[in-house]
Order: structure tokens, then sequence, then C-alpha cells
């Protein structure tokens, strides 16, 4: 699958905001030509039809998971959802979101940890691993991780897959880039395409003696 956020919730009104429309249609154009899968954040009820249309699984980020009428919105569609943990937000809040989508028809959910606000500031959030064994045990949705965000690190981005697919993740999301330094925004927290070879090699000798499979 490849991510692109087209529209970017930011703190700063100063900082990018994403290339929006055109960002959905280039995303648009590498599902036509390559076959990938596309990924992107969605922002407001208002694009709900154009971006289920032109992007194959929805995220709602964060800052959204308790945007109601936008989870009910999407709850009309078919896409996949992508539901972020809110940074402030408990499990059970996170799983009330969920089922914001799944009462409004949209049972096609998957939960992505991103990291929750603590005290520690030396990482960017502070992943919740116990979050995934005990999702697990709540409910059978997928839970995928973030290991970019939640630690805004990329030298320890390797370190926090390998726990998170060690800890039950069907998944992960990471920010990868050819040149990480270049990029307009989180560059602090993105991989280039050589440690993202290196973390999946890992995490293939990780599955075979954990004796599971990453989906």
């Amino acid at each position: 699958l490849i991510r692109g956020g087209a529209y970017k919730f930011r703190t700063s009104p100063y900082n990018f905001k994403g290339l929006g429309g055109k960002g959905i249609e280039y995303l648009s154009r590498i599902r036509e030509k390559i076959g990938l899968i596309t990924v992107s954040e969605i922002i407001s009820v208002k694009q709900v039809g154009l971006m289920s249309e032109k992007i194959d699984i929805l995220q709602v980020g964060a800052r959204n998971m308790q945007n109601y009428p936008l989870l009910e919105e999407l709850g009309k569609i078919s896409n996949p959802i992508i539901l972020k943990r809110g940074m402030t937000n408990t499990i059970e809040e996170w799983i009330f979101a969920a089922e914001y989508l799944a009462v409004s028809g949209n049972k096609n959910i998957i939960l992505c940890e991103r990291g929750i606000r603590t005290f520690e500031n030396f990482t960017r959030n502070t992943l919740d691993i116990s979050a995934i064994p005990i999702v697990k045990k709540l409910c059978k949705l997928p839970i995928i991780v973030d290991p970019s965000h939640s630690t805004g690190r990329s030298d320890i981005i390797a370190s926090v897959s390998l726990a998170a697919v060690a800890a039950g993740a069907d998944g992960l999301l990471i920010e990868t880039h050819f040149c990480p330094d270049n990029t307009i925004c989180d560059s602090k927290q993105t991989i280039d395409f050589q440690m993202l070879k290196e973390i999946q090699k890992k995490i293939d000798i990780l599955i075979k003696l954990c004796d599971k499979r990453l989906c």
C-alpha cells in the first residue's frame, strides 16, 4: 500500500498542509499505473464523495477520531477506514469511535495505534504497545501501528516496529522517502528505502520465530 497525506492537519497554520486535490490526483494516477492500493487522510465531510472514488482506503487522523459527523458519513461508504487513536484518548473511546463507523454501516475498519501524549519528551508521543493485545481481546478488528508518528525519531523506528509486530500488530504504517532530509515535513521521523528493506527482513525473521504471520 502507499499512503500520501493530501490533506494534513497541522498545529501551526504556517506549516505545509498538503497538496490537497492535486495530491489526490497524484495518488489516483499511482493506483491506475502501478496498481498500489492508495491510502490518504480525510479531514472533512465535504470530501467523502470525491475521496471515496479516488482513494482506496480513507484514514481518519488522530485529531478527527471524535469527529462523529465525519465518522457517521464514512459509515455510509464501503471503503476501508483506518481509524487512528487520538493522542489523548483512551482505548475505550477509540473503540467507541470505531462503533460509530460500524453502526452507520461500514464494518471495514482498521485501528491504528499512533502513540499518546504523555510527559515524556524524548519521543514525539509515547507508543502504547499494550493497546495492541488489549484491542485484540476486546474486538476482532485488525490493528496496525504507526512507529513514525509515535516516536518522531527515525533512529528507533526499526526497534519499535519489531516490538509492535511481536506484540501482535497486524501491520505497520511507516513514513519513507528516497531522501528523508529533503522532505517538506516530518523529516526526523522518515526513513530511507534501505532501512525499510532491512526492517522488512527482520520482520520476516521475527514472524518465523513467533510462528505468526503479518497481514
